[in-house]
């Protein structure tokens, strides 16, 4: 009779599925994602994109902030930087999509290293600070430097195209996000037990204690905002393709905001309450706007107000996560699994 779940090799122990059940749970679960576009319409299809792109992003500010301590209120001006960085090489320079998105994404993570530079000397509310004035400087170049992004009107990307194929409609984004969003959650997820995403919790945990033990904070700090910008800048390339029109209205200060949400909300220091968090905060919203529709007879605020209410919902639910469930969403997914699994002895 089996009396435990013990491992008995190194391999077993380190490996991300490690008992049937999950992989069975996995499998059903990617077998129920590869025919969910086929029934579930182009307006479900629609916000599953918008949140697997929102996931990508999130997991790069949970790099930086949930995983190494980092505090960021930046990461929407590292999305918009992605974003234009791919509509002007698609666009202007006839970078092909293959080529365009991963360069635009480079192109973030150097610019992740000019903010990264500042961390070494400065951190809690100076680092936040530091971060707000980057994103004040990239909205102001946006809109200012007209003869790269078109300023205030904006510009329009070109259809990505795989093997001659065009990806122009929402279920063709889909096999496209979706399988991106899977190899950043997978890379995220080993990256964090290696050596480097050892590293950075540790510098989260005690700066000072790592930095005795021999962790070099300096580079793995400037690390962790290189690693961290590059999700931002895949986030933003993918998101300029989908909606195909980019302005500046599309990256406001409180985009950053946002993100920092959905880290709070789903489980900061955990790649699963990325997933969670962008899904909460993406289809907020959208449950804001339905509601709206339903009672905006009898409430028209909802209609009326519809940004303040979203606002107010975002503000809210951070409010209540961090009193009675500071761990977010994945906290409370971890303590429904330990409850079942010890039921019925759960006390």
């Amino acid at each position: 009779m089996t009396s435990g779940d013990f491992k008995t090799s190194y391999k077993a122990d380190m490996a991300i599925f490690q008992t049937v059940w999950i992989k069975l749970w996995m499998a059903g679960f990617i077998v129920f994602m590869i025919f969910f576009p086929f029934w579930a319409g182009p307006y479900l299809t629609y916000v599953v994109n918008l949140a697997a792109i929102a996931t990508i992003g999130a997991l790069g500010i949970n790099i930086l902030t949930g995983f190494t301590g980092q505090i960021s209120l930046g990461h929407g001006a590292f999305i918009a930087i992605g974003a234009y960085s791919t509509a002007i090489l698609t666009a202007d320079a006839g970078f092909p999509f293959w080529l365009a998105l991963p360069t635009a994404a480079l192109i973030t993570a150097i610019s992740g290293l000019i903010v990264g530079g500042p961390s070494l000397r400065l951190k809690g509310l100076y680092l936040v600070m530091t971060t707000i004035a980057f994103s004040f400087i990239v909205q102001y170049v946006i809109i200012k430097w007209e003869s790269l992004t078109r300023g205030s009107t904006g510009m329009g990307v070109p259809t990505p195209k795989i093997f001659g194929h065009a990806i122009d409609n929402d279920r063709a984004f889909y096999f496209l996000i979706i399988p991106i969003t899977a190899l950043a959650l997978l890379f995220a997820r080993n990256l964090i037990r290696t050596k480097v995403g050892r590293a950075w919790v540790a510098i989260r945990d005690r700066d000072i204690s790592a930095e005795v033990m021999g962790v070099n904070l300096a580079r793995y700090k400037v690390t962790s905002f290189f690693v961290s910008s590059f999700y931002a800048g895949l986030a933003g390339g993918l998101y300029a393709y989908y909606i195909t029109d980019i302005s500046p209205e599309h990256f406001p200060i409180t985009l950053s905001i946002d993100y920092l949400a959905m880290i709070i909300i789903g489980g900061m220091g955990s790649i699963l309450g990325s997933v969670f968090g962008a899904m909460f905060v993406t289809m907020l919203p959208e449950g804001i706007r339905i509601a709206a529709d339903v009672f905006g007879t009898s409430y028209p605020v909802l209609v009326d107000r519809f940004f303040e209410v979203k606002v107010m919902a975002f503000g809210l639910a951070i409010i209540l996560f961090l009193i009675f469930e500071p761990t977010g969403i994945y906290g409370r997914w971890i303590k429904t699994k330990i409850y079942y699994k010890s039921w019925p002895f759960t006390y």
